[in-house]
């Protein structure tokens, strides 16, 4: 039972799940505070299935990236057959930091302690001095069982998942809805390389990010620009509740080159693709956009409770693309996000309002970002 401390706050938590007409927003505190974040951070990003980069970020067998998520030491590696994988990345000696930089991991991973070496499998392969000078072996030693710490992980058109608490459904379970949704993309993807890949530093919290991009309310006043020919009136709302939430369009425009060259479609796709496009948040960090020549992802790598870094990559269906059509998306999706900075960051300010009670959904505009404040103050409620 909880103590009488908690019960305010529950009964706050009880009104974010509430129906969309008479729903409370999340609590400041869940913007504000560490330790109302760091106990919300256990439900909703170590028990899940959170993103902590892409397949990208290692293009090949060797490339190791280290990775800060959530104070957790993490190397996201791609080993010698080419799988993506992560592990802790600490040597199970004394615990040190095996890699510091991002890099090219010819040989074993090599620990700068005591140089104890580790095959990119994750295996224990060479314990020098470890029985004494010139004794590379020793029985109270096990090399079996001391190979590198594995987290349970998942990719996903190239987002890599993690489960850091090591016990959610399997990822397939969790997002079934989603795969069957998308099921015509499923098919290779192609990174654009560095010109497709841009990074934003927003000073505020990651689930602001998150509600933000799931409604498409906002258009007219943040985003004229792309207001002008995708308008309001031409989005649908995305709506699973306990899975994603977002949008779609009706009215996606491709980008030419000024010969009229476009990037090539996706293969198979439906006739509900011609133009139209949708976009949709990942619960619990990852926002997503397919259209029928290029897709996006968005990583939202919680910082502090009130900064965030948006690490932003697009994909096509091909490997070769015209450069400089490239560059043009990606500057064109650069304007576009940020736009909503000065959004997302004045909310956070707004949350030092101690008159805010987490603020009302409109019925009729809201119904993607409510479902996602249902589900992290749900995800709260079980874990509690």
């Amino acid at each position: 039972m909880p103590d009488d401390r908690m019960r305010p706050a529950m009964q706050h938590l009880a009104g974010v799940t509430a129906p969309i007409e008479r729903a409370h927003g999340l609590p400041n505190a869940h913007y504000t505070d560490p330790d109302t974040i760091a106990a919300e951070n256990r439900a909703v990003l170590e028990a899940t299935w959170a993103a902590v980069g892409v397949g990208a970020d290692v293009p090949a067998p060797g490339d190791a990236k280290p990775i800060d998520f959530l104070g957790q030491p993490l190397l996201l590696l791609r080993d010698d057959d080419g799988q993506v994988r992560v592990f802790f990345n600490i040597c199970r000696h004394r615990g040190m930091i095996l890699v510091d930089t991002p890099r090219r991991i010819e040989g074993a991973i090599r620990c700068p302690y005591h140089s104890w070496c580790y095959a990119k499998s994750g295996r224990l392969v060479a314990t020098p001095h470890v029985g004494g000078p010139g004794q590379n072996a020793h029985d109270g030693i096990d090399k079996a069982t001391l190979g590198l710490s594995e987290v349970r992980a998942h990719v996903w058109r190239d987002v890599v998942f993690v489960n850091l608490s090591g016990d959610a459904p399997a990822f397939e379970e969790v997002h079934a809805d989603l795969l069957q949704r998308w099921a015509e993309f499923d098919q290779p993807l192609h990174h654009g390389g560095p010109d497709s890949t841009f990074l934003l530093e927003l000073e505020t919290n990651w689930k602001l990010a998150v509600e933000n991009y799931c409604e498409s309310y906002h258009l007219p006043w943040v985003h004229p620009g792309l207001n002008s020919y995708s308008r309001l009136e031409d989005h649908y709302h995305i709506e699973a509740s306990g899975q994603y939430s977002g949008q779609g369009t009706y009215v996606y425009r491709q980008l030419k080159s000024e010969t009229g060259a476009m990037f090539p479609d996706f293969d198979g796709l439906s006739a509900h693709w011609d133009a139209g496009a949708e976009y949709i948040a990942v619960y619990p960090n990852v926002l997503m956009g397919v259209h029928r020549d290029h897709a996006f992802a968005i990583v939202l790598e919680p910082v502090a409770h009130n900064r965030t870094r948006e690490h932003v990559h697009l994909y096509y269906a091909t490997r070769e693309t015209d450069p400089a059509l490239r560059a043009a998306n990606a500057a064109q999706w650069k304007d576009v996000f940020e736009e909503d900075i000065f959004v997302v960051e004045g909310m956070q300010r707004g949350r030092a309002a101690s008159g805010f009670d987490g603020g009302r959904f409109s019925p009729a505009m809201d119904g993607p970002t409510h479902l996602f404040h249902a589900w992290v103050a749900g995800r709260i409620a079980a874990e509690g």
